[in-house]
């Protein structure tokens, strides 16, 4: 019996749904959020065999399909982020659009969205109309500060939860200013968040068989992943200082330009790899140091460190030093761009990097499913699909006839 976890591929998957062997086959989720957490915690789900219907407004698309670079007018990020979603379109301000997420709701065990407080609401489609609808229904809704509160009603981005948890006040060197990730960082853990956030609920419903609704603000989870420093400030008045790439836990840790160029990292957050480390630069002496034994102490000798290590690589290209280090049971990794990335052996022997054909753009190579499972895999089945793609398939299976759907046309609705 083979019980390596694995990752399915997409050409072993030939349902719609996924396979009645994936984990979440059979459950059913409305995606009704936009930019990112929302409707990533849907992809999540969706690569693990859910049903996710992504429902958007139908003359303004998830502003996802138009960030970042496209390919023949179509957008990439979307590819990725809408995998393993069917799409349809419905307004649901409008009465045939509300009826008919009403309709759908009944059916579903998830929906996720990210309006302000008070939209669904302001349109008779809040908890109290959705649980009525279906009481096993699970309701996340995903915003920048939460349901209540003084900063509940104001507009939300990950970029407001970097700043106001304390990461962009620990990002960067110390005489620079505070420094904001490129890319979603706030909004991919919220997203990965509120997926956990789902399945804690669905778990709660096997046992009470009533939904219920998950509060998700942007702004917790990151503070989350901070760490101790709330901890740290209440018990010993501590702030956390910028420290660029150094650590206030140990040393020699950074990154470190090489001979020819390039740069590597370095971690020595075990005291044995540290005492490694040192050996392989020619600097043992400074192991019998009393302040080498913790990493408070040698983090308050970094330069030292740093200039016994930064000295030794300098001198050597980067595969030199990478060999040595592996040599040693050291621990190094070199700095890698995207380029490096998609080559990288090890990501490849994971299958990190994989390809799914799409009948837009044909093969497209992007990060596989989150994690690998020994019996129910994961996989991709499709890219991310057009707009408004599944409407007439997805409300014709819910039983609506094609002369309501040419009402609701009529109406804006869809």
């Amino acid at each position: 019996m083979n019980t390596e976890p694995t990752r399915t591929t997409p050409a072993t998957t030939t349902t719609p749904l996924g396979p009645a062997s994936s984990p979440l086959s059979g459950l059913r989720v409305l995606d009704l959020a936009t930019l990112f957490a929302g409707p990533l915690a849907a992809t999540l789900l969706g690569d693990f065999g859910a049903e996710v219907v992504k429902i958007e407004h139908p003359t303004k698309p998830d502003p996802s399909r138009g960030h970042g670079p496209s390919k023949d007018g179509v957008g990439l990020w979307w590819k990725l982020l809408g995998r393993n979603k069917r799409t349809i379109t419905l307004d649901l301000s409008k009465p045939g659009g509300r009826d008919t997420l009403l309709r759908l709701a009944a059916t579903a065990d998830v929906i996720i969205e990210n309006f302000r407080p008070g939209t669904l609401e302001k349109w008779d489609l809040g908890w109290a109309e959705l649980s009525a609808a279906n009481p096993g229904l699970v309701l996340a809704r995903v915003t920048g500060f939460g349901q209540f509160g003084p900063y509940a009603h104001r507009p939300g981005f990950g970029t407001l939860a970097e700043a106001l948890s304390g990461f962009a006040a620990i990002t960067g060197e110390p005489d620079a200013p505070p420094t904001l990730p490129p890319f979603g960082l706030a909004d991919s853990i919220a997203g990965l968040a509120t997926a956990y956030a789902v399945m804690t609920a669905l778990a709660a419903r096997d046992r009470t068989g009533e939904g219920q609704v998950v509060d998700m603000a942007i702004i917790e989870p990151i503070l989350t992943v901070l760490g101790p420093q709330p901890l740290w400030y209440d018990q010993l008045g501590h702030v956390q200082p910028r420290t660029g790439n150094r650590s206030v836990n140990n040393a020699p840790r950074g990154t470190y330009r090489t001979a020819d160029g390039s740069w590597v990292a370095v971690s020595t957050s075990a005291q044995s790899i540290a005492e490694r480390v040192l050996r392989l630069v020619g600097r043992p002496e400074l192991i019998d140091a009393p302040w080498f034994a913790t990493g408070e102490g040698r983090a308050r000798h970094a330069d030292l460190l740093d200039e016994a290590v930064g000295g030794w690589i300098a001198e050597r290209p980067r595969d030199e030093v990478l060999a040595a280090f592996e040599k040693a049971e050291a621990a190094v990794a070199p700095i890698q761009d995207v380029r490096d990335v998609m080559e990288d052996p090890q990501y490849a022997a994971l299958d990190t990097i994989t390809t799914v054909e799409d009948p837009e753009l044909g093969p497209l190579r992007m990060q596989n499913v989150l994690f690998r499972l020994s019996a129910t895999p994961g996989a991709i089945r499709w890219a991310g699909r057009p707009h408004g793609a599944d409407t007439d398939e997805v409300l014709t299976d819910l039983g609506l006839t094609p002369a309501e759907l040419a009402t609701l046309r009529a109406a804006g609705a869809v």
